[in-house]
């Protein structure tokens, strides 16, 4: 037998090593595409000019209160109309067909308010109303409501079943715009002797804070 063919019994054959396992990847972040950037940007920028206008309306309110000039006061923003100039032409309807202006009003405190029958918020206001006029008409007070229903018909059994008992008008949008557009109701306005806007609400306020505005227009 061929030596050559026979197996070396002396030396051991060296296993080889297994294969190491491969180091795994690190998982790359998600590029972000150019639109989110540009998102967040854009919702960066707004925040950012959101802020600068209230920072400005607080320290125009700081000052206004400063300077003691009236202020409007407001549950959805300030009303257009500018305090201190004249009020708008209010010539309307009430609910029997008898015209009544703004006009014939002079002399008196004003409190033109803009309502409607389906309006929550104004159904809370006027119980209000009605107890300043039983308070305060003797002393120069006239409360007006204009109220903004689309269909006439649904004013009057409301005004009777709530026992308003001041005077009621017909409004429409031509009368909103004449006073600034009205945004949101209630909206009121209230008006010294000299037929100048005194104050403004936009939406429903506190009881104590038309009280006091009508109150500091009453006194002499």
């Amino acid at each position: 037998m061929d030596e050559s063919t026979l197996p070396n019994v002396g030396e051991h054959a060296v296993p080889e090593a297994p294969p190491s396992p491969e180091t795994p990847r690190e998982a790359q972040p998600t590029p972000v595409s150019t639109g989110s950037r540009i998102l967040t940007i854009g919702i960066l920028a707004c925040a950012v000019a959101l802020a600068v206008v209230w920072i400005k309306q607080d320290s125009d309110r700081a000052k206004v209160i400063k300077e003691g000039k009236p202020t409007t006061s407001a549950a959805d923003g300030p009303s257009p109309i500018k305090i201190g100039a004249a009020a708008p032409a209010l010539v309307l309807k009430d609910l029997d067909g008898r015209t009544v202006t703004l006009a014939d009003l002079k002399g008196k405190v004003v409190m033109v308010d803009f309502w409607a029958t389906w309006c929550e918020p104004c159904q809370i206001m006027i119980p209000w109303l009605i107890e300043m006029h039983n308070r305060y008409a003797s002393q120069g007070l006239e409360i007006v409501g204009v109220a903004m229903d689309d269909d006439q018909k649904d004013v009057r059994p409301f005004v009777d079943k709530a026992k308003m008992n001041y005077p009621i008008l017909y409004g429409n949008d031509n009368i909103a715009d004449s006073w600034g557009g009205v945004f949101g109701l209630p909206t009121s306005f209230l008006i010294d002797r000299d037929g100048k806007i005194r104050a403004t609400h936009q939406g429903l306020v506190g009881k104590d804070v038309l009280e006091k505005d009508i109150k500091g227009l009453l006194q002499p």
